[in-house]
């Protein structure tokens, strides 16, 4: 799923999708790319299952899959939030300990030339 939201294309129809379905063509018109491309991003959105189409006659009419997106965003909050618990953490620390000594890395070791010239 991430693969396919990796690209700006596929991202920009997602985008599209979340205000509602559309057609192929309608997808394509924005887009400086032929329909045949547009045809390719919209199977790896597809794959991914982040898109579903069906054809009505000669309309292809595309829908974002609202499941997929949701657990994307669960997926992701739920990294956010392990991340901003890491990030206090480290903020509490450094608050808590203000001094460090000198650890020897090249960062530290400026610091410390700096001071001296």
């Amino acid at each position: 799923m991430f693969q396919a939201l990796a690209d700006p294309t596929r991202r920009l129809m997602v985008e599209r999708l979340c205000d509602g379905p559309a057609s192929v063509s309608e997808l394509a018109a924005p887009l400086a790319m032929t329909l045949s491309a547009v045809v390719q991003h919209l199977a790896v959105l597809e794959e991914s299952g982040l898109v579903r189409s069906q054809k009505q006659g000669r309309v292809r009419t595309c829908h974002v899959e609202t499941q997929a997106l949701r657990a994307a965003e669960r997926w992701i909050s739920e990294r956010r939030m392990l991340w901003e618990r890491r990030f206090d953490r480290l903020g509490a620390y450094l608050a808590e300990n203000p001094d460090e000594p000198d650890d020897g890395s090249p960062a530290s070791s400026r610091g410390a030339r700096d001071d001296r010239s």
